[in-house]
């Protein structure tokens, strides 16, 4: 097993800045307090969001690196048309966890990625059962709905499937 970079989460935030779906992934998803801790970390990416999406110059949905979060993990953007933002945090220590062995990953890495998501989100909302407005604050507040997670199966299934094939050098997932 080669010592790869892997991601460690996936998360959609909605426009209204509320989380829709986290996903985490090996070995994290095992650790005590890992969803509050990515949580906590997709959280303050939103700020760093706001900044790039703000840009008049940015013609790109991928907002690349918002920041690393230490030597280990570094979260990456991405902003669909909608405002939608996903974001990945990749762990470059891999699902070893002992530090990689070879270089480090560059935003054009992790665009297959983020391209597969946002086609996992667009088949989501082509579903008619689905309704994003249900997901929003502002629903949640007056009974319509719940600010909550995408329950979807099928969703869910398409996004760890993502995470776990993903490495370096992919070109089409």
């Amino acid at each position: 097993m080669s010592l790869a970079p892997s991601i460690a989460c996936i998360g959609f935030i909605s426009k209204y800045d509320n989380p829709l779906h986290i996903s985490i992934f090996e070995p994290h998803s095992a650790a005590k307090g890992a969803f509050l801790e990515f949580s906590f970390l997709l959280n303050a990416s939103l700020d760093i969001f706001e900044l790039r999406t703000n840009d008049r110059n940015r013609v790109d949905q991928d907002l690349g690196m918002l920041q690393a979060v230490d030597e280990r993990l570094s979260i990456w953007g991405w902003q669909t048309g909608t405002g939608t933002r996903i974001a990945v945090i990749v762990d470059m220590w891999g699902k070893q966890g002992r530090p990689s062995t070879g270089p480090g990953i560059k935003s054009e890495d992790l665009k297959p990625v983020f391209k597969a998501l946002q086609t996992a989100y667009i088949r989501l909302l082509q579903n008619p059962f689905y309704t994003p407005d249900n997901h929003t604050p502002i629903a949640a507040t007056n009974g319509r709905g719940s600010a909550g997670e995408i329950l979807s199966e099928k969703f869910t299934a398409e996004v760890k499937r993502i995470g776990d094939v993903w490495k370096p050098g992919l070109e089409k997932i």
